[in-house]
This record gives C-alpha cells, sequence and structure tokens, in this order.
C-alpha cells in the first residue's frame, strides 16, 4: 500500500478555487485529470462519512460528480451490495468505526479495488488495522493507494472556510466558554480546531506567520498550531511543506499572515439584524443550500378548513450563480430591484424570439415578406442558438425571485430593516428617535428573540451598564415580550469579566443612510412590493475584526493590537476561534477590495446564524 501525502495549491490568491480541483485529483485515483480529454472517464463508486459529504456537497453537484465517473456516491454506514468489478474511492475521517467498516468491507470483497483516501492523517496502529484486514481478506492486491489528503476544513466560498459541520457543537463558543469545562475538554477542542488549521495550511504547502491575542482561546490555537507545524518541518525527510506537495517552492518570498481573533472580542455583531442578501438568507442556508417554504396555493381557505401544507424547496447558491456572486453582499434593496431588472430583461429577449417565430411564419410571396424573411433569418439563428443561455439565466431568476421574495416576507413580519437601522445606530452611538423601551415593547416589532437581540447590542455597546433599576424595568419588558432572560445573564457575566467591560468595541459611525423612495422599477408592475420597507444604503465602516486586520497587515500602532503574540505578507487570513457569521465576512470582502495587490479569506470554528448564537448564549446563561 503507498500513502500520499495532501494536496496543494497553484497559487495564494486562487487556494481556494483550487480546491474543487484537489478534490478532482483524489476522484480521478490522485491523478490530474487530463485537460480536454474525449475519452470515457472511468466508472467507480464514491464512498464517504457524513464528514466527507459535507467537504464536497458545497463544491461539486451530482452532475460534475457523474461527469468524473462517479455512478453512486453512498455513505459508509449505509446498507451497500456488492459491486465486485467497480473500483471504491473512499473518502472518510480514520476514526475507529470508519476503520472497522471499512475492514469489514474488505472481508466482504464489496469492490473491484480499494482507493482509501483519510481527511486528516491516519495513525500507524489504524493503518496496521487495515493490512491486517487486507492480508487476512487475501485483498492486499486490491487495495492500490492510501492517501492522508489533509482536506478536513468546508469550502463555502473562494475567500471563505469552516472547521466543520458534524459535531460542530464540539467546538462551538459555547464549549469553548462553558464555566465548568475541564482541562481535558479544553484540550481535545483545541486540538480538533488546529488539526484542520493544519489540513488547510498542508492544502496550501505554505507556512503562515501568526499573530493572535494574549490570554484567549485564539493564543491556546496558536501555540498548539506552532508546535505543530515545527515538528513536521523538523523531520525533512517527511515534511508536507516540501517535495510533491503541489503548492512547494512558490512562497519563497511570500509568507501568509494568520490573523487568530477570539469571538469574545466582539459578541454585538453576530448579534446584529444584517441588511445584505446573504447574511439575511443564512436564517434557513446550509452549506451552501438554502430551503424555504413555498405555499401550495394562493386562494383562501374555507372556513373550518385545513390550511394547506407548504412545499418544502431547496435551492443551490454556487460559485457559478452569477447573480449570487454579484449581489451576495449588496443591501436587500438592491438585490430586490435587479432581480426586477434580469426579469424585465429576459422578458424582452423571449419577446425578441417570439417576434422573429412570428416573422418566420409569414404567408405570401410579395418581395417586402422576403427581405424581411431573409434579414431576420440571421437573428433567429443566434437566438435559437443562445436558447440554453436563456433558460438557464430563467432558472436563476426563478430562484432569486423566490429566495429574495421569502426575505422580503422575513423583513415586513418582523420589521427587520426597523431593527437593522436602531441597532446601527446604538453600535455607532447615534441619536435615538425612538426609545429602547418603546421598541421593546411594542408588540408589531419583530419575534421575542428580535427583541433580546436588540437589547444584548445595546448592553454590550453601552459603556456603562444600565443601573439596577434601569434594568429591572427593561427584563420587565422583554419579560412582558416573552423574552427569554438566560442570554442576558450570561453577558452581565461576561461584560463583568472582560477588558471591553471598561473599554467596550468601537463601532465607527455606521448608521445607514436612507434613500428615499426606490427606482421606477420598484413602484411599476415590480413583482417585489416593498412598500413599507426602508431602502436604507450603508455606508462602509469597519467592523473590530476588520479592524485588527487593519492593523497587523499595516503595522499600524493601536492599543487593540498591539499586545498581540508573534509566531515566527501579500496574503492574509483572518481566523475566528469561537465562530464566525456572514457579517464579518463581507465586511472583509469589502475592505480587502481597497487593497490592492492584497487577498483575504476568512475561517472560523463553526459559521451560526444570530438564533443559533443567542441559543448559545441562552444554555451558557443558565448555567
Amino acid at each position: 500500500m503507498r500513502r500520499g501525502c495532501g494536496m496543494g495549491a497553484c497559487s495564494l490568491s486562487i487556494i481556494l478555487l483550487y480546491f474543487p480541483v484537489a478534490l478532482k485529483r483524489m476522484l480521478n485515483f490522485n491523478v490530474p485529470p487530463v485537460k480536454n480529454s474525449t475519452g470515457e472517464p472511468v466508472w467507480k463508486v464514491l464512498i464517504y462519512d457524513r464528514f466527507g459529504q459535507d467537504i464536497i456537497s458545497p463544491l461539486l453537484s451530482v452532475k460534475e460528480l457523474r461527469d468524473m465517473g462517479i455512478t453512486l456516491h453512498l455513505l459508509l454506514h449505509s446498507d451497500r451490495d456488492p459491486i465486485p468489478d467497480v473500483p471504491a474511492i473512499y473518502f472518510v475521517m480514520p476514526t475507529e468505526e470508519n476503520i472497522d467498516r471499512m475492514c469489514q468491507d474488505l472481508r466482504n470483497q464489496l469492490y473491484e479495488s480499494y482507493y482509501l483516501n483519510f481527511i486528516s492523517a491516519i495513525s500507524r496502529s489504524k493503518l496496521e488495522d487495515i493490512a491486517n484486514a487486507a492480508i487476512g481478506a487475501n485483498a492486499v492486491t486490491q487495495v492500490a493507494k492510501v492517501f492522508d489528503q489533509y482536506l478536513n476544513f468546508i469550502t463555502l466560498e473562494d475567500d471563505m472556510f469552516v472547521l466543520c459541520n458534524q459535531n460542530k457543537e464540539l467546538v462551538s463558543y459555547r464549549a469553548i466558554n462553558r464555566p465548568d469545562i475541564t482541562d481535558t475538554e479544553m484540550e481535545t477542542i483545541m486540538d480538533t480546531i488546529v488539526d484542520s488549521l493544519f489540513c488547510f495550511f498542508v492544502t496550501l504547502g505554505a507556512i503562515p506567520i501568526i499573530r493572535c491575542s494574549r490570554g484567549t482561546a485564539a493564543e491556546m490555537v496558536a501555540v498548539k498550531l506552532d508546535k505543530k507545524l515545527r515538528e513536521n518541518l523538523r523531520d525533512a525527510r517527511n515534511s508536507l511543506f516540501t517535495g510533491d506537495t503541489l503548492g512547494a517552492g512558490q512562497f519563497s518570498f511570500q509568507r501568509p499572515l494568520l490573523v487568530l481573533v477570539d469571538r469574545n472580542i466582539d459578541l454585538a455583531t453576530p448579534l446584529h439584524h444584517t441588511w445584505t442578501y446573504q447574511a439575511l438568507v443564512h436564517d434557513d442556508f446550509h452549506l451552501n443550500r438554502v430551503n424555504l417554504e413555498e405555499s401550495t396555493g394562493t386562494e383562501s381557505i374555507p372556513a373550518g378548513a385545513r390550511p394547506k401544507k407548504k412545499n418544502k424547496k431547496s435551492y443551490d447558491l454556487t460559485a457559478s450563480d452569477k447573480f449570487w456572486q454579484k449581489h451576495k453582499g449588496s443591501p436587500f434593496p438592491e438585490v430586490a430591484e435587479s432581480v426586477q431588472q434580469e426579469l424585465e430583461s429576459y422578458r424582452a429577449q423571449e419577446d425578441e424570439v417570439k417576434r422573429l417565430k412570428s416573422i418566420m411564419g409569414i404567408e405570401g410571396e410579395d418581395e417586402g415578406a422576403i427581405s424581411m424573411l431573409s434579414d431576420n433569418t440571421a437573428k433567429l439563428t443566434s437566438a435559437v442558438s443562445s436558447l440554453p443561455e436563456l433558460l438557464e439565466k430563467k432558472r436563476l431568476i426563478d430562484l432569486h425571485t423566490n429566495v429574495a421574495t421569502a426575505v422580503l416576507e422575513h423583513i415586513k413580519a418582523r420589521k427587520l430593516d426597523v431593527y437593522f437601522e436602531y441597532e446601527e445606530k446604538i453600535m455607532s452611538k447615534s441619536t435615538l428617535d425612538k426609545s429602547l423601551l418603546d421598541m421593546i415593547s411594542d408588540p408589531d416589532a419583530g419575534t421575542p428573540e428580535d427583541k433580546m437581540r436588540l437589547f444584548l447590542i445595546y448592553y454590550i455597546s453601552s459603556a456603562q451598564a444600565p443601573s439596577e433599576v434601569d434594568l429591572e424595568q427593561y427584563k420587565k419588558a422583554l419579560t412582558d415580550a416573552g423574552c427569554n432572560l438566560a442570554p442576558l445573564n450570561y453577558i452581565k457575566q461576561w461584560k463583568a469579566f472582560t477588558k471591553m467591560a471598561s473599554a467596550p468595541t468601537s463601532y465607527g459611525n455606521t448608521t445607514p443612510k436612507p434613500l428615499g423612495l426606490f427606482s421606477r422599477v420598484m413602484n411599476t408592475g415590480s413583482q417585489f412590493v416593498m412598500e413599507g420597507v426602508k431602502n436604507l444604503v450603508l455606508k462602509q465602516q469597519n467592523l473590530p475584526v476588520t479592524r485588527i486586520l487593519d492593523n497587523l497587515m499595516e503595522m499600524k500602532s493601536n492599543p487593540e493590537t498591539d499586545d498581540y503574540r508573534y509566531f515566527d505578507p501579500k496574503m492574509l487570513r483572518v481566523f475566528v476561534v469561537g465562530g464566525g457569521n456572514y457579517i464579518e465576512y463581507q465586511n472583509l470582502i469589502d475592505y480587502i477590495k481597497g487593497k490592492q495587490g492584497k487577498h483575504v479569506l476568512y475561517g472560523c470554528s463553526e459559521l451560526f446564524n444570530a438564533t443559533q448564537f443567542i441559543k448559545q448564549l441562552s444554555q451558557l446563561g443558565q448555567k
């Protein structure tokens, strides 16, 4: 059995763009696919566990897998029938349970040959278990290759990754900040995070310079990652950063900067009601797939009759979706307007095809008709040749019409535009046009969770905590609104023990600017009835994580980062220990657009929306 090393990258600026290529190489028996090959692919079976499934699903569609010869893709622990004349590619974590099942497959002679790919490095003892099973089953020659792939992270965007989806609660903000956590449990969490980060840099083929805050979980990760990288470099013969890794030798003068920050530096942003498309969708977003409920009909329901069940529909929002790539970071009103414009453009193209078809059906032999027919033949031929592109455009328009309509319903039902504007004013210390108590007490403004998020942002952002009298008044209003006060209990403890109690995070002047009425497109014949929704456009300001990156990248002297530890820079990375969110990610992407020649990747131990985060705060507050 031959044991390989992890995939590398071809350049710093396109590492995550390259990542699907690394997977395709693995699915081609760890041989680079031949470009422009016209031959039939070798048919094979893909066997993965839940971890492998999560890594592959955001990057490769079922059609792409089929094009590479994957006839079946099955879970390792499902009931699988023997297919003795087909090779099998395994992509799994090297757990005891997975190794046992793979050994069972060898004994049962399920496949013609076995290509074993482990997401993280397999230990020598487990490798020996596989070897013994292969010998016992007389299947040594059938085990074609064994590879450590070092792909233990999930790529969601060209510039964004998370560590895991399965068992993510084990590395969650709650897990790291539990008051009763033992040293052993914390070590396990840190080892899990470090393993994934190590895999990321092996895939990149570069050794990072590490910067981190002191006295935090981020520092623990930095120390362990630094040690693991040093140990690997010490063994020159087996180092994963030299030799035949695809990225080796290309980073002599380019060292990536890894900035490790702790979630506790900013708890307000994850709770913030957002206004950009991707972050709004995140309530129903999972591994680049959005799941929505759609009613089966709009007709009125007779008295006494049961309401119709809602259909659940799923949509993939991927890098191939040009509309999504262009508008995912845009304020929602711009998205709604752009969808409408795309729809009108499609209808114009469709009408032109119908008009040309009508002309081609002209009857009569007069010279004018023949001349018109001749003039339009080329146009119709062109229109027909572009039909597949037109149909794809229609599919994307329908997709984003449905998604944006669902988002708009959320905004209207919960007054998310009002919450967004109000929270921006709180975080920027601007004058409020309505008292906080009035917002909390308004029965028509949002859910109990919305109200609790609003109050927590106020509490976190205030230089001084409200007096006990005022706090009791707020707590009564929150309780009357149906709020669970457990998250507040935790935030009170957090603020009492953090340095930010005396120096709360500054968010700058981020007050959104209202633009008045929507354009004509949104007011006449639009599918999106935006009446009552504010047309807010953000002024670009740096959030705390972006500001930290800016200080370190530009080597600015600032109390926020002057004390950051240094272990051991054109491409940059920010990694958040304790969880991240799309608001922070988009803020970093907007910031780096103004830095020519610089690139930033955003990573986090888990990606949560506000509902998931406030649930963790609630669990911590109950302790």
